[in-house]
């Protein structure tokens, strides 16, 4: 098994691609803590895991809160005695709106879940992992983390900057054996809400450039890409992006 004895802590695992990275963490031998903002989410996601006889263990919160992913890293600790493998999944969508159009509240709200998350989880873990002698983080952005034309402006600024995150701490901290990587998804079956009513010219926009898709991604295959980057088969692997989108960024 590929994560055999390892500790992982995925964020926004209740459903889609982070539940679907949860269930094959876990089969690859880790002990998995399942992180959402949704208790029912969580709840069902560990029992769905325990279920099967894998080791899971949960906790509810919000990533933009300071304080609760604080908490997420000290239960994932506190519960299973070391964190390994940390994965920032959890994100929200925008409504597509371009900056004109785009209200303060909505920009920090994507913010705080999309960047400020990540970067407080990536912040309390890495001391744990300095501790043990190394770790691994694998940060979700997107496509619209590469490109300028596939959400709104929030959702594009915050997934560039989760790559920005990525490669500093990668730089920083690889030759202290902690690894980051990226990965940036394409168009996944995940039913991720928009945010509310999308904006009409860019939702147009962005539904002809799926007509380049051959077909939408499954959860699944993004979560064997991110078992790759969270496995030992990666020692070698820092700092890198790797796009899972079927080569929709190609054509």
């Amino acid at each position: 098994m590929k994560l055999a004895g390892k500790v992982a802590l995925i964020t926004g695992a209740g459903a889609g691609i982070g539940r679907a990275m949860a269930a094959l963490f876990a089969e690859e031998g880790a002990a998995v803590v399942v992180s959402d903002l949704v208790a029912e989410r969580v709840e069902a996601t560990v029992a769905a895991l325990r279920e099967r006889g894998w080791k899971a263990a949960g906790v509810v919160g919000d990533v933009s809160s300071e304080a609760d992913a604080d908490r997420m890293v000290e239960s994932a600790i506190r519960e299973f005695g070391r964190l390994d493998i940390l994965v920032n999944n959890a994100g929200i969508m925008d409504r597509f709106l371009p900056a004109a159009e785009t209200p303060t509240d909505l920009w920090r709200r994507v913010m705080g879940v999309n960047l400020e998350g990540p970067f407080f989880l990536c912040r309390r873990a890495l001391g744990p992992m300095l501790d043990q002698g190394g770790g691994g983080i694998v940060n979700i952005s997107s496509v619209a983390g590469l490109l300028g034309g596939r959400a709104g402006v929030a959702y594009t600024v915050s997934k560039h900057a989760l790559i920005g995150l990525s490669r500093h701490i990668a730089q920083h901290y690889g030759a202290r054996n902690i690894r980051c990587n990226v990965i940036c998804p394409g168009a996944i079956q995940t039913g991720i809400p928009l945010g509310g009513e999308p904006h009409a010219e860019a939702m147009q926009r962005v539904m002809g450039l799926m007509s380049y898709l051959p077909r939408p991604g499954q959860p699944e295959e993004v979560a064997r890409a991110a078992l790759f980057l969270a496995s030992d088969e990666a020692s070698y692997v820092n700092g890198a992006v790797l796009v899972v989108d079927g080569g929709w960024t190609v054509v």
